[in-house]
């Protein structure tokens, strides 16, 4: 079976058979052979990934290994930092620029990201038109957990506000059919941001607020590691937030 996604990464990246050949040194009949479904050796593959800008496992899912923790799922942590607010603005609009199958965003108001990124109601609502999948996903304002969360950071009643204002910045995606906005009323532990195989995550620090949280960068690598686990969280909670 012919690798189509192989074939239309390197459509989307205008990289060409020649330019294989040249980056990896393998003749240009065997990059033939990939496009037509044999998978390569590992080291052409990490090489092939990062000239064509996708992820390993999306392009040669057969080739895809299984995590169950040690040092595999550890091997998917690309940074950490101490307070997200030390992470650099620039990896933010990467991964948002970059995305091209999944966004999910969950947190309680997310307020500094489309203050960090003033497009970014209409840029997600693009790339969705593109095929994308965007879910976007905050705490209900009027909700106990919000109310809890606020006493705890006792911002007297702070955060409801912020809620609605992020809601106003991605108003286009709350308007649009081709995005899914929800509520949620669950006590938040962490927030999420995912950006098709690249995740930034943030666990709560009780009484503190988020930017002096720390930040978690990683990349899947393969089935069943910590970022699986934090999808399948961001799935959890999703199926029971309710439509804006």
């Amino acid at each position: 079976m012919e690798n189509e996604r192989l074939r239309s990464a390197m459509v989307r990246a205008t990289v060409t058979v020649e330019d294989v050949h040249r980056k990896t040194g393998v003749d240009e009949k065997t990059v033939q052979r990939w496009l037509k479904g044999r998978v390569p050796h590992q080291r052409h593959r990490w090489t092939l990934a990062k000239l064509v800008g996708e992820d390993e496992a999306y392009l040669w899912p057969s080739s895809e290994t299984r995590l169950d923790g040690g040092a595999g799922s550890t091997a998917e942590v690309v940074a950490a930092y101490a307070h997200r607010a030390d992470a650099p603005s620039a990896l933010w609009t990467r991964l948002i620029d970059d995305a091209r199958r999944s966004v999910d965003i969950l947190g309680y108001a997310v307020q500094f990201l489309p203050e960090l990124y003033p497009a970014l109601g209409t840029r997600l609502v693009a790339k969705a038109g593109d095929g994308c999948r965007v879910r976007i996903a905050v705490a209900d304002p009027d909700s106990a957990e919000v109310a809890a969360r606020d006493a705890e950071e006792q911002l007297g009643g702070g955060i409801a506000p912020r809620i609605r204002s992020s809601l106003r910045h991605l108003d286009a995606c709350v308007r649009s059919e081709l995005t899914d906005v929800r509520y949620h009323r669950t006590v938040m532990y962490n927030s999420i941001f995912r950006f098709d195989d690249e995740l930034l995550y943030t666990p709560h620090v009780f009484g503190r607020p988020g930017y002096e949280a720390p930040l978690f960068h990683l990349r899947r690598v393969g089935q069943g590691g910590v970022f699986d686990n934090l999808v399948q969280h961001m799935d959890d909670v999703w199926g029971t937030a309710t439509p804006i």
